[in-house]
């Protein structure tokens, strides 16, 4: 598993998800509807990747996985960056992505809403 290909093949399979450069070549910005649920980068040194994630998950998450801290450049307390390590295989990656992914989606108007947020792709998500 290489990070940054599995966690950009995840973000591409969810509706509604759009690549962009903003930021230049050196980052990879993931949008749903023009709002950001993933970052990546090799611009601290080494491949990472950047996910909303609830602020009690993120602690959690941070407790637990010496391979997630708290997102690089973002809100400490929303964010989390992830890198490879012990621990982080393709199920978690995609599991963050996908959660990442509907923290953002539940935030837009319903009309707007690619999923319904509370329940896409439940089945995921693993038990902690």
């Amino acid at each position: 598993m290489t990070l940054h290909k599995t966690a950009a093949d995840c973000a591409q399979e969810l509706p509604g998800a759009e690549l962009e450069h903003p930021f230049g070549d050196d980052w990879e910005v993931f949008k749903v509807r023009g709002k950001v649920f993933m970052l990546m980068t090799e611009v601290p040194g080494r491949p990472v990747v950047l996910l909303k994630s609830e602020p009690s998950e993120a602690l959690a998450l941070r407790e637990h996985n010496s391979h997630i801290t708290p997102g690089y450049h973002m809100n400490k307390k929303h964010w989390i960056t992830l890198e490879d390590g012990d621990g982080v295989d393709e199920s978690l990656v995609r599991e963050l992505v996908t959660e990442s992914y509907r923290l953002v989606v539940a935030h837009l108007p319903k009309a707007e809403q690619s999923v319904d947020p509370h329940t896409y792709a439940d089945g995921t998500r693993a038990s902690r």
